[in-house]
């Protein structure tokens, strides 16, 4: 039985692309659920991250990067943003040192009903007068209830943050289990992880146009079994992706396989294949399969 003062709600973490938006979900959380590149649009899906405590429950939302669609992934990952904004109880708008004030932004910003706490990430690059330079530019950018200046990367202010998250949260009883972390199932952190070491390993626009389906899972004990299709959308992606006598795809299972052991706790036997999909991040039917579809 919950606290009858418990609080809990849902905090959509929103901001455009590479701004740090998932390294700061994971450090608030404790836990590495989305992952990271140093590449723009890794964030694909809407994943939430539950932390929860003997009076609270956070509900975060990690959410693709706002950009401006292009073809019918983005405006899938857009509607993502959108649905993530409509059930925020507090919205966490991550900026940096690098970030400006633009269109594409405010377009989002003028839909938000919930409290907006604007962070502003990677002071830990920051030089001489640089962080209070730019703090100032977001003040006066963007309206708030709250300003802080953050490294999510070192963990810098993060403290201070999520105390103000708490502090505009609605008196609720949990909305999840208390020993739940996330929603999503453990298929999807398996096809997650395969798809970020493809991001580490390849260049260009072979990363953008991969999507990872795992077409098995099967757990005992003491191993994990998982076969992983790599979809592509062209022969010629397929053949980078291999690379020479499957050096390329072979460094990429063994990269994903060590990270997928740390994840699970348990030792996997990884099967990956790259099959050619045509043009399906254009394509309805398969952006659904592959979930994009809400």
């Amino acid at each position: 039985m919950s606290s009858p003062h418990h609080k809990a709600g849902f905090v959509a973490i929103i901001g455009k692309p590479n701004v740090g938006k998932s390294t700061l979900m994971n450090q608030m959380i404790g836990e590495r659920l989305s992952i990271i590149t140093s590449k723009a649009q890794t964030t694909r899906h809407r994943i939430m991250g539950i932390l929860s405590g003997e009076n609270f429950q956070l509900v975060y939302s990690d959410t693709p990067g706002i950009i401006r669609p292009e073809y019918r992934l983005q405006e899938s990952m857009m509607r993502f943003v959108k649905s993530s904004l409509e059930d925020a109880d507090v919205v966490l708008l991550v900026t940096d040192l690098y970030d400006t004030y633009d269109e594409k932004l405010a377009e989002n910003l003028v839909q938000i009903q919930a409290p907006v706490i604007l962070v502003m990430n990677k002071i830990d690059q920051a030089k001489g007068t640089q962080a209070e330079d730019k703090f100032e530019y977001w003040k006066e950018a963007v309206d708030a209830e709250e300003y802080f200046m953050i490294s999510a990367k070192e963990g810098i202010n993060i403290e201070p943050v999520f105390n103000a998250i708490i502090s505009y949260l609605p008196e609720h009883p949990p909305y999840f289990p208390k020993d739940q972390i996330t929603d999503r199932p453990e298929r999807f952190f398996a096809a997650e992880i395969i798809r970020e070491k493809i991001f580490l390993n390849y260049r260009k626009e072979v990363p953008y146009s991969t999507e990872v389906e795992i077409e098995e899972f099967l757990e005992d004990e003491t191993i994990i079994r998982i076969r992983a299709l790599i979809y592509v959308e062209r022969k010629s992606q397929k053949g980078i992706l291999i690379g020479k006598g499957g050096d390329a795809l072979k460094k990429t299972g063994i990269m994903a396989r060590e990270e997928l052991e740390k994840f699970f706790r348990k030792q996997i036997h990884l099967e990956t294949f790259v099959k050619v999909a045509e043009d399906w991040r254009k394509k309805q039917r398969m952006l659904k399969g592959f979930g994009y579809q809400q």
